[in-house]
């Protein structure tokens, strides 16, 4: 086998060990990045709910503690929970689909981001000022005897 082959041939394989190894996992979910304002717990939720829906996984919070018109982000679950309507529940990412900043509060109807000024409705997560071009992605919750669950 020739010099330039096995040069060719070991930078190749150098390559793919090193793709491996970037898409693998670390382990750390976290993600890091933090944000202030609203109130915070530290777990997930999701979109729409129903109030008669099976219990789901870890409770993130009771219903009495999302307000009726806003919304409570987790930032150790990466998770805003809101309340459009009473009763009626839903759950986001909280992590800016512009830049990734956690976002950091819930007010006048949006969930806004502290680095570059978007906001999302909190009915759907729908981009109501930018930069951010697309909604924060939908997280599953469960409702039921009063607590609001992961997945």
């Amino acid at each position: 086998m020739s010099a330039r082959r096995r040069t060719v041939l070991t930078a190749g394989a150098a390559g793919a060990a090193a793709l491996v190894t970037g898409c693998g996992s670390s382990g750390d979910e976290s993600g890091g990045g933090d944000a202030s304002g609203t109130p915070t717990a530290s777990d997930t939720a999701s979109p729409g709910a129903s109030p008669d829906a099976s219990p789901g996984g870890e409770e993130l919070a009771l219903t009495g503690d999302i307000p009726v018109g806003g919304g409570t982000i987790f930032k150790e679950r990466k998770v805003v929970v809101t309340q459009p309507e009473e009763g009626e529940f839903k759950a986001f990412s909280a992590v800016c689909t512009h830049a990734q900043c956690l976002v950091s509060t819930v007010s006048d109807g949006t969930i806004n981001c502290p680095c570059h000024g978007s906001k999302f409705s909190i009915t759907d997560a729908a981009v109501e000022a930018g930069p951010a071009t697309r909604p924060l992605p939908a997280e599953q919750i469960t409702v039921s005897g009063g607590a609001i669950r992961l997945g």
